[in-house]
């Protein structure tokens, strides 16, 4: 029986992946450097304030850390503000989950900044009790800590949390917590498929489809 679920931001919740692309190139450019092909891979998982440690010590970025992520924050705010959207079926799974008791929460590695922002603005404020970001805990994904603290706020037990995520160090994040995994497809994990059905419980393309085959409906 599923108590709680627990949503990672950008590809599960949000299909928002696109924007840090573009973000990556746009402020690497600043600095004369070309987006290396492995960037991605490098820093799945990593919490704002540690990718903002990577960039400063990989790219000899001269800015504090607080710069940095104050950069990325504003470059990210309007895209977020008017240009990302909810995935398919977000909202429906919401509520299926709000009118059945089952507690929600955030465990992202983005900034509280435009996670706050993201949730305003598209008015799920009712939903979510927790909202917790990797700078909040002492270790971002892979690593379990911030599906713990979320569980923990939530005051639900990890067994009985199902977790959302669309890479696979969120993936092995929700899984060293001992909680369920549904694997999220997203465009720019695709490459990853193979690995993050491997890795879930359930892997799903529309969250309806989590109402409609009984994941949900029992509790």
């Amino acid at each position: 029986m599923i108590e709680a679920v627990i949503f990672d931001l950008d590809g599960s919740l949000v299909d928002s992946m696109w924007v840090w692309k573009r973000i990556d190139v746009e402020y690497l450019g600043k600095f004369g450097i070309l987006l290396p092909d492995d960037l991605q891979a490098c820093i799945e998982g990593k919490s704002f304030s540690e990718t903002a440690a990577y960039f400063k010590e990989r790219f000899r970025i001269p800015d504090e850390l607080d710069t940095i992520k104050a950069d990325w924050n504003r470059m990210a705010w309007d895209k977020y503000t008017h240009e990302v959207p909810l995935k398919e079926g977000v909202r429906e799974l919401l509520a299926h989950c709000k009118a059945h008791g089952i507690r929600m929460g955030i465990a992202t590695s983005n900034s509280r900044a435009l996670v706050e922002n993201i949730v305003a603005v598209h008015h799920l404020e009712e939903f979510f009790t927790c909202i917790m970001t990797g700078c909040d805990v002492a270790k971002g994904k892979p690593s379990p800590d911030i599906y713990l603290a979320v569980a923990a706020a939530l005051d639900v037990k990890p067994e009985k949390c199902l977790v959302f995520e669309d890479i696979i160090p969120g993936i092995m994040s929700g899984r060293a917590a001992g909680m369920k995994v549904c694997a999220v497809h997203d465009k720019y994990s695709e490459y990853q498929e193979a690995g993050k059905r491997e890795l879930a419980d359930y892997y799903t393309y529309d969250f309806r489809e989590l109402t409609q085959n009984g994941i949900l409906t029992d509790n």
